[in-house]
């Protein structure tokens, strides 16, 4: 019981485990998690986990100290070092590990960091690692009930391995002119040696890697994070613009008009290429996503499936219903036809390339053949944590009791004749997210004036959007 360590609760997430470096994130954390999920990999029949980290400027010390908590329940820890989350992913099926965790901070301010984990399937409950799993690594390290044993540690280096398999579906053979936008995050040395090897004309943003985002913030979602990339498409007259988060498993891109494709728009057209070798595929996305994106699958010959919002939930029902394509509102697009099923943002840069090489067009063109929609960003607002569930609860009772036509896979999403709103609780934040979308200006107004009748009626003052 001597080590026995209890985590603020705070860090505690639905898909991860990530806070305020030393203030609720410290170095005996990161070294009591080793233990514990050393203990958990350990007791499901593992031997042997590897392990990265971010670009972020306390990531390297988290990483030393995970490594420690991992070696003292005996593992061989396999230490990838300094790169993206989607190369510690690739890296784990690569060596044919256990297990994997990523110190990263993902998206988030730079002074937050955290873990991402996962163990291989053929383990038992085996896969991304979040919920409940999270939970009990909370009470394995409460308890101090860790495995006991001494570990080896080895520096490898699968950067290489990992750049061919990036090039490997790549089918163009003329190149496009690409803007990339690492926004200073942990894809800069594999994008720069990528490039290098790719058909066209390359230019990087913010290539060298600095974990406090000196020029601007590493979320692709946030229009204001892709105003540089869009200057830079312009100015250069290129024919896409590609940006990513932090540790670069969600993608942003813009095309060559220099306007902004959403998470959903790009899905949609990754679907057309899916589609032609898995007719019939059922393809993922999450309740925030437009119902162009639905209608469109549809239409191109797939089965679309809505599912609740989180990469790690996402990439299960994938795995469930044999799915070769998924993709969220937030930039995570995960392939499982040609490639691993998790998401990689970089990939998805090098199939949306020679998506639109082998389509002999332009990603405008392609963008112009969705309908357009008139839709609110993705409105978060703060409400208690111990009340977020139950006002969704309350607001899709009264739906319910209305006859209004509900899909409650996650929150509520409210179908009407002029387009559908969503409400939902955030799994990782004590605040509750809604969005709207339309046919025209009108019925926006309509939908979100929906929204504030149904928070008004419990208590809840509406964000203005």
């Amino acid at each position: 019981m001597t080590d026995a360590h209890v985590f603020s609760p705070v860090i505690l997430r639905e898909y991860d485990v990530r806070g305020t470096v030393e203030q609720n994130l410290t170095l005996a954390d990161a070294t009591a998690l080793g233990k514990a999920f050393g203990t958990m990999v350990s007791r499901a029949g593992g031997k042997r986990i590897v392990v990265g980290y971010d670009g972020r400027t306390h990531s390297p010390a988290l990483e030393a100290a995970l490594v420690q908590g991992l070696l003292t329940t005996g593992l061989q820890v396999d230490r990838i070092g300094l790169g993206p989350t989607p190369m510690l992913y690739f890296a784990a099926y690569h060596t044919d590990a256990d297990a994997g965790i990523m110190v990263t901070g993902s998206h988030n301010p730079p002074d937050q960091n955290g873990f991402k984990m996962l163990m291989a399937p053929r383990l038992p409950d085996g896969g991304p690692v979040y919920g409940d799993k999270i939970k009990a690594l909370a009470v394995l390290a409460a308890a101090g009930d860790y495995v006991e044993g001494h570990g080896q540690a080895n520096k490898i280096d699968v950067s290489e391995a990992y750049i061919e398999r990036l090039l490997k579906d790549y089918q163009g053979t003329k190149g496009l002119k690409v803007v990339w936008d690492n926004g200073n995050g942990a894809a800069g040395d594999i994008l720069k040696r990528l490039i290098a090897k790719l058909p066209g004309e390359h230019t990087i943003l913010y290539g060298d890697i600095d974990g406090r985002f000196p020029n601007h913030h590493p979320d692709p979602t946030v229009p204001k994070n892709l105003v540089d990339l869009q200057e830079a498409v312009r100015a250069q007259g290129a024919d896409v613009g590609i940006a990513f988060d932090g540790d670069a498993d969600r993608i942003g891109a813009v095309d060559g008009k220099a306007r902004i494709l959403a998470g959903d728009q790009l899905v949609a057209l990754y679907a057309r290429e899916v589609l032609k070798s898995f007719p019939n595929a059922t393809i993922i996305a999450d309740v925030k996503a437009s119902q162009v994106l639905f209608d469109s699958i549809a239409k191109d010959g797939g089965q679309p499936l809505m599912w609740k919002t989180g990469h790690s939930l996402i990439k299960v029902k994938m795995a469930e219903t044999k799915s070769p394509l998924a993709g969220e509102m937030s930039g995570h697009i995960f392939f499982a036809d040609k490639y691993y099923g998790y998401d990689d943002a970089i990939y998805c840069g090098v199939r949306l390339m020679s998506l639109i090489e082998t389509f002999g067009t332009t990603l405008a063109d392609l963008r112009d053949t969705l309908p357009e929609m008139v839709n609110t960003p993705e409105v978060r607002f703060d409400v208690d944590e111990a009340r977020k569930f139950a006002v969704v609860d309350e607001v899709k009772a009264r739906l319910l009791a209305a006859n209004a036509k509900v899909d409650a896979t996650d929150g509520v999403r409210v179908s009407t004749a002029d387009g559908w709103w969503l409400l939902r609780a955030s799994n990782t934040q004590a605040v509750l997210v809604a969005r709207a979308e339309a046919s025209n200006e009108d019925g926006l107004v309509r939908l979100k004036a929906q929204i504030v009748e149904a928070l008004k009626a419990s208590g809840i003052d509406a964000p203005a959007f």
